[in-house]
């Protein structure tokens, strides 16, 4: 707690409405005394008029005499002087909380298929774009973890790194498109290198991989489940989300600018086994909805809990009224025995 007295304890800041009004009062029941205030005045009024002394002035001539108006200043600067009294009682003050979360952390890598079937439109508006949108909410949704990011299709590679930095990740997925890389394909065994070489030095306590694919393995040098048992020897466990309902599904437009459709099949095995081996979940997805509830769902799985520490600084404020309650009572005392007081008194 600050008790010390600034420079500026004079100014007339401290006797605004709005001023006192911000403050929170340690003891507020001693606010409750103010509604004393009338009442003692009413009582002094109409219960003990009969004793007061009568003036030296004539009565008929106090209202013309503007001298006989300072007969109310020893009263007035009484009740100035019990008022703030009163606040100093209650103890204002001002607390600043701050509040520190931290997590321990997981790390967590996006591997993203970005072939050209891909492209196809049975998600709204196709399947990367879906992808895209629901890896976002998914970043957005994490606190304190960190978070990369792989595409491939015929090759792979890493977009970006573990990082904190959700605003830049967010940037590199939306800018993902199907011209990052030009090979066709899908070699998901060497996308699954490269997230693992991004995470083998990690020593997080949970590493997490989300592989999300419409296609079986065609390219690549490394064989899929070869690179699911590295990735289980790095502690590493791969979440295999195939993408894209099977049959005839829209793609593209004609000459004529008519729908498209083409004949699409996948093979599950392989991410089945991928996901198996590294002792992750396999999923299917079907529509843009499922696709949402699938990363909802890992989300769940893989949430840490967070810790919080509360700080609250006070400040208290009472010595600023009460100091000039004092000044108030003892400029009373001073006027209350001078030629002011007494000179309006027979």
């Amino acid at each position: 707690m600050n008790n010390q007295f600034p420079n500026n304890w004079f100014s007339a800041e401290w006797f605004k409405i709005s001023t006192i009004n911000s403050y929170t009062f340690e003891n507020a029941l001693f606010l409750y005394l103010l509604f004393l205030i009338p009442i003692t005045i009413l009582i002094k009024e109409f219960f003990i008029k009969k004793n007061r002394l009568d003036v030296s002035i004539p009565e008929y001539k106090l209202k013309k005499n503007l001298f006989s108006i300072l007969r109310f200043l020893p009263n007035i600067l009484l009740l100035f002087s019990t008022i703030l009294l009163i606040i100093s009682l209650s103890r204002p003050q001002k607390s600043n909380e701050k509040i520190e979360q931290w997590t321990d952390g997981i790390d967590i890598m996006l591997v993203i298929d970005i072939s050209e079937s891909m492209q196809i439109e049975d998600f709204k508006p196709n399947r990367l774009e879906s992808a895209k949108k629901v890896a976002k909410k998914f970043i957005n949704g994490r606190f304190q973890d960190r978070i990369g990011l792989v595409v491939f299709s015929g090759e792979s590679y890493s977009r970006c790194p573990l990082t904190t930095d959700y605003d830049l990740l967010n940037t590199y997925v939306e800018d993902i498109d199907f011209s990052l890389i030009e090979s066709r394909g899908t070699a998901i065994g060497s996308s699954i290198a490269v997230a693992t070489n991004r995470m083998k030095e990690s020593d997080s306590k949970s590493k997490v991989l989300i592989l999300l694919s419409d296609g079986d393995n065609t390219a690549g040098n490394i064989d899929p489940l070869i690179s699911a048992k590295i990735a289980k020897a790095y502690d590493i466990k791969i979440y295999t989300i195939a993408i894209g309902k099977e049959g005839r599904v829209p793609f593209g437009k004609d000459f004529f600018g008519r729908t498209r459709y083409v004949e699409h099949t996948l093979d599950e095995s392989n991410l089945r086994q991928i996901a198996e081996i590294s002792d992750g979940n396999f999923f299917r997805a079907s529509d843009n909805e499922s696709l949402e509830k699938i990363f909802k769902i890992i989300d769940t799985y893989e949430k840490v809990e967070i810790k919080e520490s509360r700080y609250k600084e006070t400040t208290d404020y009472y010595q600023y009224y009460l100091l000039w309650s004092i000044i108030i009572f003892t400029f009373w005392i001073l006027i209350k025995s001078s030629f002011i007081n007494n000179s309006l008194i027979d």
